[in-house]
């Protein structure tokens, strides 16, 4: 095979591994690391997450669910957070005496670190949003503080937690 042809080879083959990465990074997963305590015990800071950014598309998402977002403008950050999400559209978040009710019902959370410490008056989420609140509650600066994540803000689910090895764990 002449030299030529093998150099047209070696950068059609780099060129489509980068077109790949890039289309796979944008639409489809990233990995992630965990910056902060706010989601003790469930992660841990160092741990690396596979974020997926389909499935939240196609069926939504659900009350439980750790998500990745981009910070509200009412949070002045301008980083990426992770939050489980608490409160769906249309639901009420109150929280007295350390527990936390959605709609009136009390949340059986047993990944939280400690029950919350103060009281938050009842919050409806409005359409197209989500309530978020770290799992180390009493360490978390979440939707309690600046209010709710937009849809749009959203890049995607917690999927797996990759490093450590020893706490891999599918979410």
């Amino acid at each position: 095979m002449p030299a030529a042809s093998k150099l047209r080879e070696l950068v059609y083959t780099v060129v489509l591994a980068l077109v790949l990465s890039l289309f796979i990074h944008t639409f489809v997963a990233e990995a992630r690391w965990i910056p902060s305590p706010s989601m003790l015990p469930t992660l841990q800071v160092g741990d690396r997450l596979l974020i997926e950014k389909v499935s939240f598309r196609v069926s939504g998402i659900d009350r439980g669910d750790i998500i990745v977002f981009k910070a509200p403008p009412a949070s002045r950050l301008d980083e990426v957070l992770i939050k489980r999400v608490v409160g769906l559209p249309g639901d009420t978040v109150l929280i007295k005496k350390g527990t936390v009710y959605v709609n009136g019902n009390p949340q059986v959370e047993p990944y939280q670190l400690e029950k919350p410490r103060e009281d938050f008056k009842p919050f409806t989420v409005p359409e197209n949003s989500v309530f978020v609140m770290g799992d180390n509650r009493n360490n978390s600066y979440d939707s309690r503080f600046w209010g709710v994540v937009p849809m749009e803000l959203i890049i995607g689910k917690a999927w797996l937690c990759y490093y450590p090895w020893r706490d891999m764990t599918i979410f």
